[in-house]
């Protein structure tokens, strides 16, 4: 039998995973206090490792580690960090790997410009070739992250500002980045020409500015929307106010489409889009689209629990919490006996028979991966008393992997690229499966295109190296 340990790693690591949140403050005397709130609530985008990074009489002060953010900081830690501005950083670990403590973000220099903090979220997929070129040139690198690249571009640029100095390094690079970085004197946020990651500005309502992956980060310190940073837009904010601008060349905006089937919390607002009601329209999408007769409509908590919502509401079909997610599950915990059946499964998850038994049920997930939970996730609804089990997919089939900053399986290891439909089903168990179209999945979000979907399509934005160099580098890249 597997080790219980990666029956575990296949629970909690069979899905996709977006690497990492930034949140950023300038102009409040607790800045990062509120940074640290922010990325509390930005802990679903990553739980390997959190920092930040505050400025105080033109000196940086830092403090990271590995954990959840609650884990990582203690009261004096807070205190050191004093200063009016600060980012942070939360950052996602790969299936089974152990942070390496250079790796953690945000990153901190010091240059003969003064010193200087990055936090990133995204990958650049010249990242290998732009690191041999300057190690070339004799940079030595600390670290196995991409980001670095432009830690080190940006130290070599001989412009004379910090903004302009971060975009001419930005210039010399390719893929998804939203990021916040900061000097002694301003905190700076930049998204990528494309706009693959999100990054929103908010405005404190007693004072100062707010950046952040995400709007619900906002809410928690009672910050204001202001509006989504557009992509290829740089925003400055120092002691002369907030300043924007466009200095890279904008191209056809490509925001991931996976910030709404999965990655983004239900409460946030993404390029306008409600993320909570973005959901719902998909499971009524896919409810139009793939009817079947039902008694009861499941969703997989806790990302399927929307779309379940709007399926059930369409088809006119029954909703119940027919599984039920432990919150509390870690990495860390002692081995059972191997005659536990599914243990990888029910550590996480677990049926309630009362909703389910003798039922013909539809069960609502977000996405299928590798399949291995599905495939459990299916036979516990069976062992639980169903008498049928329908699944239904909120995204597409992902049948290509992602190299612009989301952690994906080689396309070998994903079910769809290597799978019909109809041996898919075989393969996880069910009555029957079906997923969204494309089409389907771009009218329940906002009805046009301007997202990126090569998970799905194999239409890749940005051109890269040949598969098996990017697969390389972005092994290398993202090694814990």
């Amino acid at each position: 039998m597997k080790p219980s340990m990666d029956l575990l790693a296949d629970v909690m690591d069979d899905h996709f995973h977006d690497h990492c949140g930034v949140f950023g403050i300038f102009g409040h005397p607790e800045a990062a206090n509120l940074v640290y709130l922010g990325l509390y609530a930005l802990q679903h985008r990553g739980q390997e490792s959190a920092g930040i990074v505050s400025a105080h009489e033109r000196i940086l002060h830092i403090k990271r580690g590995r954990g959840l953010v609650a884990d990582v900081f203690r009261q004096q830690d807070m205190e050191h960090l004093c200063g009016t501005q600060a980012i942070g950083h939360v950052r996602y670990s790969t299936a089974g790997g152990s942070a390496n403590q250079r790796n953690l973000q945000p990153l901190v220099v010091d240059t003969v410009a003064g010193g200087m903090a990055i936090a990133h979220n995204g990958n650049l997929v010249n990242a290998l070739m732009m690191r041999r070129k300057l190690e070339e040139r004799g940079s030595i690198f600390q670290s196995t992250m991409d980001t670095e690249v432009i830690v080190h571009l940006t130290a070599l640029s001989r412009r004379t500002t910090f903004s302009e100095r971060l975009v001419d390094a930005l210039e010399q690079v390719k893929g998804a980045y939203s990021l916040v970085a900061m000097d002694e004197r301003s905190v700076i946020g930049m998204r990528d020409p494309d706009g693959f990651r999100p990054l929103a500005l908010g405005r404190l309502r007693d004072q100062g500015y707010v950046l952040s992956s995400e709007t619900c980060a906002m809410d928690l310190i009672d910050a204001e929307f202001v509006r989504d940073i557009e992509p290829g837009e740089m925003i400055v904010i120092d002691a002369d106010g907030l300043h924007s601008s466009f200095p890279l060349l904008r191209r056809d905006r490509h925001l991931c489409i996976f910030e709404f089937i999965y990655f983004a919390r239900p409460d946030s607002t993404i390029d306008g889009v409600n993320v909570y009601e973005a959901r719902k329209r998909i499971g009524a999408r896919l409810a139009e689209e793939h009817p079947v007769e039902a008694d009861v409509v499941v969703p997989v908590p806790d990302s399927g629990v929307p779309a379940a919502l709007g399926f059930a509401y369409a088809a006119g079909v029954c909703f119940e919490l027919g599984i039920i997610r432990n919150h509390y599950v870690g990495r860390t915990f002692i081995e059972p006996q191997q005659s536990i059946r599914n243990f990888g499964v029910r550590i996480k998850l677990n049926s309630t028979p009362e909703a389910i038994a003798g039922k013909r049920v539809v069960l609502i997930d977000d996405s299928v991966v590798r399949g291995t939970t599905s495939r459990k996730i299916v036979r516990m609804v069976r062992d639980a008393g169903a008498r049928e089990v329908h699944v239904r997919i909120a995204s597409p089939p992902t049948c290509y992997p992602c190299f612009y900053g989301i952690d994906t399986p080689t396309r070998s290891e994903l079910l769809a690229a290597n799978h019909s439909i109809e041996e898919m089903r075989d393969y996880i168990g069910a009555d029957s499966l079906a997923f969204i179209s494309i089409e389907g999945l771009y009218r329940a979000v906002n009805g046009m295109g301007g997202y990126c979907d090569a998970c799905f399509s194999g239409r890749y934005p940005v051109s890269f190296v040949a598969d098996e160099e990017l697969s390389r580098s972005v092994t290398l890249l993202n090694e814990t």
